[in-house]
């Protein structure tokens, strides 16, 4: 198996790890009906509303007694 005849330096093993690195979330948006903060492209996990329409059934939040 061949072997390298001599070490890469640390900037030329740098400059090829430049692009491994984890990229964030494309962005958070807010809901137009709850202002609650939510994924783009994704139903309100607090509404359940997207685009315009319910798409899954909340339970309501108990009243504070």
């Amino acid at each position: 198996m061949p072997v390298p005849r001599r070490r890469h330096c640390p900037s030329r093993r740098d400059r090829r790890r430049q692009h491994t690195k984890l990229t964030p979330i494309a962005g958070i948006v807010t809901c137009a009906k709850c202002e609650a903060p939510r994924l783009p492209h994704e139903i309100c996990p607090s509404c359940g509303e997207y685009k315009g329409r319910i798409y899954k059934r909340v339970k309501a939040e108990k009243a504070a007694n």
